[in-house]
């Protein structure tokens, strides 16, 4: 049953500020409130206590896609936004991580049943949340939600989508000149063979905007290089990664992009062995995974946690805008392709002022970047 009496909570309001890139002041309170009684004497002598409680802190439920934290990627960035909120904010947050898609409706039903604690905010990160979640913000109507990767046209849904397919634009770019270079740095080296490789995780539309950007980038740089593509039908297999990465480099790619979560792990482990590159996807993984930074030329940022921050301060502020899509793209940092923290340097100039040439077209509508590879 829907909740019809949803307790009422003060909230402190926190400054505002940009998007990305800037932290935010201010305090919601610690945990479990705290209380203060003040006693006044009046003029007949009698006195008079009155107790005031002071805000309880903001809960927040975080339903994770599939494949689960430590991903080292798309999970790890959500946590990262909800632990950024937890510092500045003073905010109390708990995990559920589905083992299947199946799981993600129930999760979503149990954080808005629940009376002890009551949640503020459920965030539902990935497309998977999708259908559980246009049916459980129908049920839950008084229940705040936002989710990442979808839209769900609902007035208590805030919905946050990334223009994955012009980041993917700009690490392909990066790909397709490099792969042209006789370059050498770190781990690896290019061959000369003018091929490159995608790995995807679950053959879905989503990822399949990863793919289109990253051949459109490509092909950007050089049409006659030769782009191969597979995808592993997971998100949690790394071994399979490896061995879809393996075959791609032994076909001549000496670069490889990987938007597959937790299996994109095995790309690398691929490019180490193999002495080539690869490209890390949603966080910088030549930080996340720094066992790796040796191979990994740049990464695909895309600010899932700055989504996830910034609907908790939204909410707290009482601007939660609800029923809106918030659509993030290179225009407003959503994304962005970082250099690889131990490659950066060696990276030429002319490539790094290639890449800010055709993020300023495609930011002004110069390049139109697809969305399906079949518009490449």
């Amino acid at each position: 049953m829907a909740k019809i009496d949803k307790r009422k909570r003060k909230m402190l309001k926190v400054s505002g500020a940009g998007l990305l890139g800037t932290g935010l002041a201010g305090c919601l309170g610690g945990g479990g409130g705290s209380t203060e009684t003040t006693t006044t004497e009046s003029d007949d002598g009698t006195t008079e206590s009155q107790t005031t409680t002071a805000a309880d802190p903001m809960n927040v439920g975080m339903v994770y896609a599939t494949g689960g934290l430590g991903d080292n990627s798309f999970n790890d960035m959500a946590h990262k936004g909800i632990k950024k909120a937890e510092s500045d904010f003073g905010v109390s947050f708990k995990n559920a991580e589905p083992s299947s898609p199946s799981d993600v409706a129930s999760l979503q039903r149990k954080f808005a049943r629940s009376q002890n604690p009551e949640y503020d905010l459920i965030s539902c990160i990935g497309f998977v949340q999708s259908s559980g979640l246009k049916e459980n913000a129908k049920r839950f109507s008084d229940q705040k939600f936002m989710v990442v990767d979808t839209v769900v046209e609902q007035d208590n849904v805030s919905s946050y989508t990334f223009k994955e397919h012009q980041g993917s634009f700009q690490v392909g770019h990066l790909a397709g000149l490099m792969t042209d270079m006789d370059f050498s740095a770190g781990a690896g080296e290019t061959n000369g063979d003018l091929t490159v490789g995608f790995v995807g995780g679950k053959e879905v539309p989503l990822i399949k905007k990863f793919e289109a950007g990253f051949k459109a980038g490509v092909k950007h740089a050089n049409a006659d290089i030769n782009v191969l593509s597979a995808y592993a039908g997971t998100w949690s297999d790394p071994g399979k990664g490896q061995s879809i990465a393996n075959s791609m480099y032994n076909k001549g790619a000496d670069i490889i992009y990987h938007a597959a979560g937790g299996t994109g792990n095995g790309v690398f482990k691929a490019a180490q062995s193999q002495g080539r590159y690869a490209l890390g996807v949603d966080s910088d993984q030549s930080k996340s995974l720094p066992k790796y930074s040796d191979v990994i030329l740049a990464s695909m940022v895309k600010y899932v946690n700055e989504a996830v921050y910034r609907s908790v301060e939204r909410t707290a502020n009482g601007n939660f805008k609800g029923g809106s899509v918030q659509r993030l793209g290179l225009e407003q940092n959503g994304v962005a392709a970082v250099y690889g923290k131990d490659l950066a340097s060696e990276i030429p100039d002319s490539v790094k002022s290639a890449l800010k040439s055709s993020r300023k077209k495609v930011v002004a509508g110069d390049i139109e970047v697809p969305t399906k590879p079949e518009n490449v």
